[in-house]
Order: structure tokens, then sequence, then C-alpha cells
């Protein structure tokens, strides 16, 4: 049936009174039982949708500034119209084509389907609900949205002189008639329908204004004189078009009218056998544009007849209407998050830059030649990755530079040092990865420019996605060649690196550097790479060597010996990794994860799981750094345990189907950064965290009573890292958040 956010049910419920999926029952009291079945995991579908329940959590939490608040509700709907164009839409898509596959948990795409417009008209009714508060909020400080019924003669006149100057041109008024059938509607299209009575012959017609994607959804009004005075006004433009459309139909009265969004399959299908990939994406990309429609959402006040008309020309089955009691689109909420109020918004933070590298003149090379250097963004400053990269492309002596670029910004800086060294006769290759969702269209344009200056580039594979963060830099030093790498969690895109938190590794340990080139011979030969000395590389060695890592805590466990498992990522989803788990639980080996997104483990089932506990921190910062952590027969957090940083999450996709990296920590500092620091905080960090349940919803952490509170983020804001201290900063250590540690 057609799902609207206001019905009854809805209305007394909340997505934290559904369970993410429905407990396994009496099977909780037959472990052995349950470890067989796929109820031992939790449908990512669904997982992921707690996941941004908790993030709409945060536009509620009084802790955060009134348009960081609103920032969280923008994302929390953006979140949901990438979800449909991608995971619903690859459902949808099997179902129309028969397939039952069942998914690891045990269910059909259909039962899925069903559990997931379940969970979203409940999520959708806590966004509106969220932003009827969160208007009257900000209209208390001053940011009012006004409706017709409140504008003096002075905005009328205002308004309709800026319809007539600024929109009325930009519109195209579309009638609805065998001579005229329904246009095309592009993804994410805005779309007023309406429905008019010529006065003469009383005949009606139904009509469409398509809402120009170029214009602001928000229109700026002049600040109003009196007692209104100060405040920032706006109207919707939706709103706008709808007062002023029948300047648009001369001659016609209005009888009806309402407002539709669609969304449409996004999600690229590419041949493995393509000749020329570039081509291939492009015509992908246009294709994007046209996909089926998976998402029809109407505004409540829609009259049915236009309703109707609507879903019966799109082609739309009543299970993908959405019927809407309030504004669509929220994302959109950004445009006021924009707004010039930082008295509303987080306090402004400067990353630090690491202290040694400014101790050596500004020399990347020399201060990592002197010891490996961990970068833990945002808290201290990407620039130093593009120094490194602006560095090698102006030093004479830098014979060589190879880069992976699997998502950056417009402008890069990164493409532009890639460019400068090319022009400057540098060997240069770059890995563009032309499958970054949403990112395509711009890695063909980098791809372009760096072939334009002469680099070498090279797409790498199709099958497989090169999600590893690599960049190398060859050198002429001392009559040899020394070749310096920077290993990342995160991509190299300077604007993300200001609000997620990654971990970028410099070193020039020899080692490193011979691994790190054949992994790039791996990606631009194809041969795989034989005798890796330190790292691991999927889809070949990377989840063997978890594995390995998971099996080695189990027989210490099973010895009497300390046994401990320490892990962060984006996702935990791999069935295999999952079981592994399972197992080292019920061998008794102490497991902690911090899980920002998908979890499809169950943690705490008796006899099942009872020694693993899994959070997830949502706050100021967005959690994205890989971290694996073996105590290696100690107590975590100890200087012998075995410490990565990783590209990978958990997840299939990232094990089998893609080129990820995973890097050993070995110098002493560095292990004492990401375990005793980034890693330990995250783990006791009880203001921003949320515990996962067994049946996968999660709960808020509230510090008991007496419990001292901690923030992780303020903790990075406020403390500097280990590795990236020089001489000046000798005094200042951050501070300890454990007792002093065992070396023995």
């Amino acid at each position: 049936m057609t799902k609207h956010i206001q019905d009854d049910l809805d209305a007394e419920r909340t997505g934290a009174d559904i369970p993410v999926m429905e407990a396994p029952g009496d099977l909780l009291e037959r472990p052995d039982e349950l470890a067989a079945l796929p109820q031992r995991f939790i449908n990512r579908e669904l997982s992921w949708l707690e996941f941004n329940r908790r993030v709409l959590e945060e536009a509620s939490n009084r802790n955060h500034p009134l348009l960081e608040q609103l920032r969280f509700l923008s994302i929390s709907a953006n979140n949901l119209d990438e979800f449909f164009m991608v995971r619903v839409a690859g459902l949808r898509g099997q179902v129309r084509t028969g397939v039952a596959t069942l998914s690891q948990d045990g269910l059909t795409p259909a039962e899925q389907l069903v559990k997931i417009n379940e969970r979203v008209s409940l999520l959708t009714t806590a966004q509106t609900r969220r932003w009827r508060e969160l208007r009257r909020e900000i209209e208390d400080v001053g940011i009012v949205i006004v409706e017709p019924g409140n504008l003096s003669k002075a905005d009328r006149e205002w308004l309709e002189d800026h319809f007539m100057s600024r929109v009325f041109q930009v519109l195209t008024p579309l009638a609805i008639d065998p001579a005229h059938p329904f246009p095309f509607i592009p993804n994410l299209g805005f779309t007023l329908a309406l429905e008019l009575v010529r006065p003469g012959d009383r005949k009606t017609l139904h009509a469409l204004v398509r809402l120009p994607s170029k214009i602001e959804r928000f229109v700026r009004l002049p600040s109003a004189q009196g007692a209104g005075q100060g405040r920032e006004r706006f109207m919707l433009l939706e709103t706008l078009i709808a007062i002023n459309a029948l300047k648009l139909f001369p001659g016609y009265q209005l009888r009806g009218q309402g407002i539709f969004r669609l969304i449409r399959d996004s999600d690229l299908e590419v041949e493995e056998e393509a000749e020329d990939l570039v081509r291939l994406f492009e015509t992908a990309l246009k294709r994007r544009r046209r996909g089926s429609v998976i998402r029809l959402e109407v505004a409540s006040d829609m009259p049915e007849s236009l309703r109707v008309l609507v879903a019966e020309e799109l082609d739309v089955g009543e299970d993908e209407i959405f019927v809407l009691d309030g504004m669509l689109a929220l994302n959109d909420l950004s445009e006021l998050v924009a707004l010039d109020r930082p008295d509303l918004k987080f306090k402004p933070y400067t990353p630090r830059f690491p202290e040694r590298v400014r101790d050596n003149g500004g020399d990347c090379f020399l201060a990592i030649k002197q010891k490996d250097l961990a970068v833990h963004h945002p808290y201290e400053s990407f620039d130093v990755v593009v120094q490194f990269l602006q560095q090698a492309a102006r030093d004479p002596n830098v014979v060589a530079i190879k880069q992976t670029l699997y998502r950056t910004s417009s402008n890069s800086p990164i493409v532009r040092a890639l460019v400068e060294a090319a022009e400057a006769g540098k060997s240069v290759t770059a890995l563009v990865e032309l499958k970054a969702r949403f990112d395509e269209e711009a890695n063909i344009r980098w791809a372009r420019d760096l072939e334009r200056a002469g680099a070498q580039v090279v797409f790498g594979f199709i099958e497989l996605k090169t999600h590893g963060k690599l960049s190398m830099v060859v050198r002429r030093e001392g009559g040899g060649i020394v070749t310096y790498c920077h290993v990342g969690t995160g991509n190299y895109h300077p604007v993300t690196a200001r609000i997620y938190t990654d971990i970028s590794l410099f070193t020039a340990d020899p080692a490193i550097g011979r691994d790190v080139s054949r992994i790039f011979n791996f990606i631009t030969g194809y041969a795989e790479p034989a005798g890796l000395e330190r790292m691991a590389v999927s889809p070949i060695s990377l989840k063997t060597r978890l594995l390995e890592h998971i099996e080695q805590e189990i027989a210490f466990a099973k010895a009497g010996k300390p046994a401990t498992i320490w892990g962060k990522c984006n996702a935990l989803v791999d069935p295999e990794i999952i079981d592994a788990l399972y197992h080292a639980s019920q061998a008794g080996v102490s497991i902690e994860f911090v899980v920002r997104g998908i979890c499809c483990l169950r943690p705490g089932v008796p006899g099942l799981s009872d020694n693993i506990r899994v959070k997830s921190i949502v706050g100021r910062f967005l959690e994205h750094a890989r971290v694996y952590c073996f105590g290696g027969g100690h107590t975590l957090p100890h200087a012998k345990a075995h410490v990565y940083i990783s590209s990978a999450d958990l997840m299939p996709r990232n094990l089998d189907r893609r080129v990820e990296v995973l890097m050993p920590i070995t110098n002493p500092t560095v292990h004492q950064q990401i375990l005793d620091q980034i890693m330990l905080a995250n783990l006791i960090d009880n203001e921003q965290s949320y515990r996962v349940l067994p049946d996968g919803s999660s709960l808020r952490i509230t510090p008991p009573e007496g419990e001292e509170r901690f923030n992780a983020h303020k903790y990075f804001m406020t403390n500097p890292s280990l590795s990236g201290r020089g001489k000046s900063l000798k005094e200042w250590r951050p501070r300890s958040l454990l007792k002093p540690r065992e070396d023995g």
C-alpha cells in the first residue's frame, strides 16, 4: 500500500520501537544451533537504516548547536536518497527479474523490501517531525521560513518581481494530453503537478512545471522592517512557484496542485570486456539519469486524482509511493546550514600541522626519514599530504611518483601536484578509479588532465575497484634511491579530510617501499604481487591475514593466555570474518569493535558472542579510519600487539572484490599513538557513542552517575598526537588514557 508517514500506527511508534530484525527467539537458548543458521546475522540493509537513525538522532542532540542539528537532519535525508538509488534499486531489480537469492541472514529480496519500507516509513516520520520542531527553534533565533499567509504587501510585491525577473524565464510549463505526453523527469527531479480548469468550457487541463535545479531552494526575502527587523526570511522555491502558477497558465483557474519528487536507480553496470573504459563510463553516466523509478515522494496536499495520474504515468507501484506531510528533500536544508551564523555552529577548529615537519624547515622527506610519521585527520592538517606531493613535484632529485586516486576534490591540489610533476618531466603514474560511486564524472576529468600533462594514467581492473590509498615517491639520495610512501585509511580529498577521521602514515622503510611498488605493479600490470614482506593486499592476502590473527588469538585463549581483539571500521558484514569472531568469542577471546555503520554481527548473544561488544560513534566528525589490533598473547593495549591500519572495511566487496591494503605498524611511537591513543579513546568515549544490541538496534550510551564523561573528538582536538610532536612540543604530551603500558 502507499506509505503515508502520518498513518496512525507510525504516529505512535519510533524506529527504536521496532527491532532491526526479529531476535532469534528461543534459539538464544540453543547457541550451537543458532551458530549454523542464517539468523546469526543481522540484515545489512536494516542495519544501515539503523545507522541512519543514529545520524538522525544527532539532529535532536542538544549538545550540538542548532544549525549543526539541522546539518545532521540534512545528512540523514541525503543518506536515505543514496540508499534508495543504490541498495533499494538493486533489490527491486532482483524482484523484477525473478531473482530469489537469499541474503546471508536468510531473506528474499521481496522480504527485505517489506522490512525496508516499514523502517523507512518510520524514519521519514521522524525526519519530518524533527524538521517541524527545528523550524520553530530556528525561527526563535531569527531564521524564518515564511508562508504565503504571512506576507506583507511589500513582501508580495517583492516576490512577484523576483519571480518574474529571476524564475519565470527558467520555467517550462508542460500541458499533459495526447499531443503532449508525460515528459521525462530526471533522478531527484522536483516537479509541480497542477490540475487546471478553463472557465469557459470547464475543460480540465493537467500540467507539470519542473523546478529548476540550478536555483537555490530557499529564496531569501529582503530584511523586514519593524518587529521582524534583523530576521533572515526565506520562502521555499516551490511555494513561490505555486503562488504564481497561474502566470504560467493565463486564462485558467487552479483546481489543485502538489509537488512530487522521484528517485531513480543510479547504480552503474559495467561490461567486463569494455574496450574503452572511459567512454563506457560516460555512456553509463548518461544512463544513470534515466534509470527506473525506485521511489516517488508526493506532498500530502496533492489531490488524489493528480497523485494517481503521476503514479500511472511513471509506472510506479503502490509500495513505491511515499506520501510526505511536510517539506520534501530535507537534504536541501544544507542551504540553511551554510548561513553565516557562527553562533549556531560548532566553534571553528584549525587542524594542527605536524610539528616535526615544521622543525625540519617544512622538508617532508627529512622528517619522514628520521622515523615514521602518523597524521591523524582532521585533527592534524591534510596539508602535509598535499605538501608531500608538491615537494616531490618540485624536487629535482625525485625521479618518479605513483599515486592512487579514488575520490578527490574539484580543483584538487593533489591532481595539480601530479600534473606539475609530469610537466617537469618526472615519471608520474596515476591510478584513477572510474568506479568510485557518484564521483565517476570527476574522475574522468582528472584522468584526461593528467594524460594531457604527460602522466601515465591507469584505470586499474574492470572487475575490481582499486580502493587502496597509496602514494609513492622515488628519490635519488647519496648515490642511491630512497622510496617514501604514504599509506592512508581515507581518500586523497582535502575537503572531506576536514570532516572525516582518518590516519595517514608516512614512512621511508625500505620493506614497505618494496611492498608498495609490488602493489602498484599488481594494479598496472595485473601480475599478483609475490612475496609481500610486510603488507597484505586484497583480494589476495588481506582477509587471510586477518583470519590468521583471529585463529592465533583463539589459540592463546585456549592456552590460558590473554587473548584480545580490537577493531575499528565503517562496516562489519563479511560472513567468514563474523563467524571467525563468533568462534573467538566462544573460545574466550575478548573482542571490542567500533563500527560506525553497518554491523551484521550480533554482539552479546549468550553462547555465541558473549565476549563481543560493538559500539558506534556518531559526532562532529565522521569516523572513517580502519584499524585492526590483535593482542598476540597479551592484553590490549600492549607494546607487542599486532596493529594494522587499512583502507578496507570488513565487507565481502572490500575483501574479495577490491584492491585494498593492510599496513602493519612497527614504529613504537606510531604503534603507541594508534593503540593507546586513537583506539583507546574511541573505546572509552561515552558522550557520542551508541551500544549495538543483539537484535541490531542501538542505544545511546549514557555514563552512569559518577563516571567521568569522555568525548573522543574533543580529546583529539585538544591533545597532540605522539608521532607528530616536534622539539617545541616535547613537554606537551597528550593526556594519558591508561596506566603505563606493559612492554614485557
